[in-house]
């Protein structure tokens, strides 16, 4: 590993670039394809539950999907902090365990961006209604991923 991407260093020689690649390598290593079975479950019932209340649409469409991505990341990004992904780069899981709000903005943000876009193309809702929708359930997904981290850190270290 090279010495610009070697999270063994410490924090104040990393740069902030550094920090970016590190934060979003770390988000990889997530359980991801667990999180898709359970974003697509969730869905599925979000989906079902509306079209048995009556109601559908690509507003109702959206709304499932939203749920889908959000349970995605949710579950993607927790077992990223938590190291409960696949098994690769033990340096990289120690980073994210040392520094899970850094990794926590990566789904965030991830999910701002595809909520984003799917809203703005399955529905007719205004760009800045989509973004006010993406940006809370983004920061609810960043800030429970950080939060489970946290959690996750202070127990392993005590």
């Amino acid at each position: 590993m090279s010495r610009s991407t070697d999270p063994s260093r410490p924090s104040q020689d990393v740069t902030r670039g550094e920090k970016r690649q590190l934060a979003l390598a770390s988000a990889t290593l997530g359980p991801w394809r667990p999180a898709a079975a359970v974003g697509a479950i969730g869905g599925g019932v979000s989906l079902a539950v509306s079209a048995v209340g009556g109601d559908f649409g690509f507003g109702v469409v959206a709304g499932a999907c939203s749920v889908a991505l959000m349970l995605f990341f949710l579950v993607g990004g927790a077992g990223a902090v938590t190291g409960r992904g696949p098994r690769s780069d033990r340096r990289i899981r120690r980073w994210a365990a040392e520094h899970p709000w850094r990794v926590a903005l990566v789904p965030g943000g991830m999910l701002l961006v595809t909520d984003l876009v799917m809203r703005q193309v399955l529905t007719s809702e205004g760009f800045f209604g989509s973004l006010w929708d993406g940006l809370w359930r983004g920061a609810l997904v960043a800030g429970v991923v950080g939060v489970v981290g946290s959690v996750a850190a202070s127990r392993r270290a005590g």
